[in-house]
């Protein structure tokens, strides 16, 4: 029952379809207790002969006609429950994607993708259910309940009445036993479906790696082995379910052995007639449904409870990085970086310690260093994706920390070291930040990437089918499709964190002429393990060991003793190799 006072706020919100629903409800149990009235007058007119068969028809016809009328009150009051019940639904699953989409890397160390999409599908789909059927139940087997006893009780026989209840307080008991183990098992099936919903996503996304390496027997004997598990709690989940039914069955079989054997025993005493028995027997059998309403209530009460503890787990669960309600003025301006040391939640050891540096606007930075060395991690810093325990960032003159998290990632268009495209058109993935933009504007912007000629040699053009997660496509189309995208947004800073590693230097090339003087005016950050994308940069920071180790112009930086002039010197030496192969092998023997 935790589940209604769970979703109090929604029925007080809802209480018209609510109340409407109840009132039909409570119309329809009252309807229902008409027949077996008439059928006792019947039997009783029909055995002391006093009854013509134009009676007999005429309340037969009454039945016929209440019949009509409960069928078309049902149909109502579906419409105001089920339509209540499908509203829910869309509100917890538009609250979990904002949730998600508010949430940052953190947030997604903890949680696997395959558990949110349970709980987003699969939860959510158990508390509507819940939400609907259980107040459905709720109230019809209580309305209907208390009007069968209390006619029961009023016009037939009180003492018969209680004897024929006996079993019922048992059987109560026991069902709400069920309940409390129905709860805690059903909470470990869910987590277990996560875990299989993860393990299938993940081999799904993974599915050439596997072949590659010929895992697939591998994989498949995980995935049984997370499915085996699945299904023994699943088993748990079942075997509290299967005993409501029969218990249920066995109360309700004790209450008719004691109705009739009770009714019996008082027509013998002329204090009951065979038509009275005959309906009281007939409203034990309404009772039947109220019992079975009930502990089928208890079922999906509690799975609900269960499923909506763990939806409210995350929805509760509040963003690492608060947003801030400033907004950024209009025009450019300066971005200032002075953080003096960041470290990640979990982890004592610095990733980033001492750097700092001003970017004015239209400026280019250019970021290099060994791997690992913090260049994702500063530009993370610099979205807002994590807090700075020591230091400031500052944008156009406000701290980061004060600002509308939409008023500052509007400002930014970033290109991943691993772009993610949709499965979609090529078109729709370019304009994915700019919806309304033009063809022209897309070619525009393709052109600007290079990837304009690569488009049109595709089966449909730009309005290819990339498939998920653009399978169809090489990783430098991907990574250029992407600038494409960065660039349509026309942003005032340009991020390209380690995004021409998948292109050739040639088309490197042309991509950066093309970017120089398409940002002429605009403010470029390049993060890149290839420094010949560094070249035109204004300045370049070399980070070593979480520090800043240098920083000046390509050609300061190329001149002096350090960790770039000797990696450029080797990235010239390679290029020249991979461009004559022949004089390549002569040198090397």
């Amino acid at each position: 029952m935790r589940l209604f006072a769970q979703l109090a706020w929604y029925f007080r919100r809802e209480w018209r379809r609510y109340l409407g629903a109840v009132v039909l409800l409570i119309i329809i149990a009252i309807l229902q207790l008409l027949p077996p009235k008439l059928v006792g007058v019947i039997v009783d007119g029909v055995t002391h002969d006093a009854m013509s068969a134009a009676t007999v028809m005429k309340w037969i016809g009454v039945m016929l006609l209440i019949a009509v009328m409960v069928y078309l009150l049902r149909y109502v009051w579906r419409i105001f429950l089920f339509g209540a019940s499908y509203q829910l639904a869309v509100e917890l699953r538009d609250d979990f994607y904002r949730q998600l989409s508010r949430q940052h890397p953190a947030f997604y160390l903890r949680h696997r993708t395959g558990d949110l999409i349970a709980r987003s599908t699969n939860d959510v789909d158990r508390v509507v259910f819940a939400a609907v059927e259980g107040v459905l139940t709720l109230v019809d087997s209580l309305v209907m309940g208390c009007a069968v006893l209390v006619v029961m009780s009023t016009q037939i026989s009180w003492q018969l009445t209680l004897l024929a209840l006996l079993p019922m307080p048992i059987m109560a008991i026991v069902i709400k036993h069920y309940g409390t183990q129905l709860h805690q098992r059903f909470k470990g099936a869910q987590a277990a479906f996560s875990s299989l919903n993860d393990q299938a996503q993940e081999s799904l996304t993974s599915i050439r790696m596997i072949k590659d390496f010929g895992l697939e027997d591998y994989q498949s004997n995980r995935f049984a082995a997370v499915a085996e598990d699945a299904g023994q709690k699943n088993m748990h989940v079942a075997r509290v379910d299967a005993r409501f039914d029969p218990t249920i069955y066995i109360a309700v079989g004790f209450s008719h052995l004691l109705a009739v054997g009770g009714g019996s025993w008082m027509i013998i005493q002329g204090t009951l007639t065979l038509g009275q028995l005959t309906s009281f027997v007939m409203y034990l059998g309404l009772m039947i449904w109220p019992m079975l309403a009930l502990a089928w209530m208890f079922n999906i009460v509690e799975r609900g409870s269960a499923a909506y503890g763990r939806i409210r787990q995350l929805l509760n669960e509040a963003p690492v990085v608060a947003d801030g309600e400033a907004l950024l003025p209009s025009g450019r301006g300066n971005l200032e970086v002075d953080v003096r040391a960041f470290a990640y939640p979990q982890q004592p050891r610095p990733v980033l310690d001492r750097v700092a540096f001003t970017l004015a606007p239209g400026n280019m930075l250019g970021l290099c260093g060994p791997t690992g060395s913090g260049k994702s991690t500063l530009l993370a810093l610099i979205l807002r994706h994590y807090d700075l325990d020591d230091g400031e960032i500052r944008f156009h003159g406000l701290p980061l920390a004060t600002l509308n998290l939409d008023s500052l990632r509007q400002r930014f268009a970033v290109v991943g070291q691993t772009p993610f495209l949709f499965s979609d058109t090529v078109a729709n993935n370019i304009a994915l930040g700019n919806p309304g933009a033009t063809l022209a504007q897309i070619q525009h912007a393709a052109r600007l990437a290079s990837v304009h000629d690569d488009i049109t040699r595709l089966p449909q053009g730009y309005e290819t089918q990339v498939g998920e997660r653009g399978v169809m496509l090489s990783g430098g189309q991907k990574q250029r499709i992407a600038i494409a995208r960065a660039l349509l947004l026309d942003a005032e800073i340009l991020v390209l964190d380690d995004a021409l590693s998948a292109v050739d230097g040639r088309t490197e090339h042309h991509i950066l002429q093309n970017l120089k003087r398409w940002g002429e005016k605009r403010t470029l950050i390049i993060s890149a393990h290839r420094l010949s994308a560094l070249t035109e940069a204004d300045e370049i920071l070399v980070l070593q060991q979480a520090s800043v180790a240098q920083r000046g112009s390509h050609g300061a930086l190329a001149s002096q003793a350090g960790w770039y002039r000797d990696m450029f010197r080797y990235q010239q030496l390679e290029a020249a190799l991979d461009e004559d192969p022949v004089k390549g092998e002569m040198t090397i023997g």
